[in-house]
């Protein structure tokens, strides 16, 4: 199975799926050397989701792709989803479902990349008539993780400034919108306040790749334990130590593979 986003976000994504389908066959794939997506135009963003797909698809056989980054899912999913011959799997479906049931209060906060925003998907995705949704976008913060620094007086005023707008919308419920927002959640929940419910797509998304592999007859014999393999169009060795910082997974081996090779080898989006 092909797990990728932009960075270290989807390690998040990963881990849950470790845990919850320990039997199965894993590559992760960091575009670390193209990050942040956020950004981004989403075409742009669509024409690399697309080469990697692509790409683990031919150099790893993988039978599901998992689109582990919010921007890409929402500039990309519809796209894959059509042109990539294995079933292909976004992380917004699953956190706006969570949101929803976790949420008492009827009212909603959306941290998310200025690429996720403006693309409309969650709010489309959020169209309730009793539910009041406060939609915030974040830039800045994917470089802090992408450095390996999850928690300083620099994020918290940052946040502070940021997330003025969900405060004061007194949510009881922050969704965070982008996978590598999870490895902040200590200074967003000191910005927001203990008392508001942090929802990360993770564990949900895993949980709907596990439904998706048995309706689908795809699973691994559960007697053997998966393997995971990393790739990365980054430094390997930052990569390794960044990850493993990050995730605490035991990242000790990361195949570089280039921009280059990937935008040479697989075909653009028309």
């Amino acid at each position: 199975m092909g797990v990728f986003d932009s960075g270290f976000g989807g390690l998040s994504i990963l881990s849950a799926l470790h845990d919850l389908v320990p039997h199965e066959n894993l590559v992760y794939f960091g575009d670390t050397q193209r990050y942040p997506y956020g950004p981004q135009p989403q075409e742009q963003v669509r024409e690399f989701a697309s080469q990697i797909s692509q790409f683990l698809v031919e150099d790893y056989d993988v039978k599901m792709v998992v689109v582990a980054c919010n921007t890409a899912s929402a500039a990309a999913l519809s796209f894959l989803r059509e042109s990539i011959p294995v079933p292909v799997v976004g992380v917004i479906d699953a956190g706006v479902r969570a949101a929803k049931t976790i949420t008492k209060k009827r009212s909603v906060g959306v941290m998310a990349t200025v690429g996720t925003i403006a693309s409309g998907t969650y709010q489309n995705s959020f169209v309730e008539e009793n539910l009041t949704v406060t939609y915030q976008s974040c830039p800045g913060l994917v470089e802090f993780v992408e450095r390996g620094e999850t928690y300083s007086d620099e994020i918290l005023v940052l946040l502070r400034a940021l997330l003025e707008p969900i405060i004061r919308s007194k949510v009881d419920t922050v969704l965070l919108a982008c996978t590598h927002y999870p490895f902040l959640s200590r200074a967003i929940s000191d910005v927001v306040g203990r008392d508001v419910f942090l929802v990360s797509s993770a564990e949900e998304t895993a949980f709907e790749v596990s439904t998706m592999l048995g309706e689908e007859c795809l699973e691994c014999e559960r007697e053997n334990m998966g393997s995971i393999q990393y790739v990365s169009t980054g430094d390997p060795d930052i990569f390794s130590r960044l990850g493993s910082k990050l995730s605490g997974l035991a990242i000790d081996s990361v195949r570089h593979v280039g921009v280059e090779y990937l935008e040479a080898n697989f075909r653009k989006v028309c």
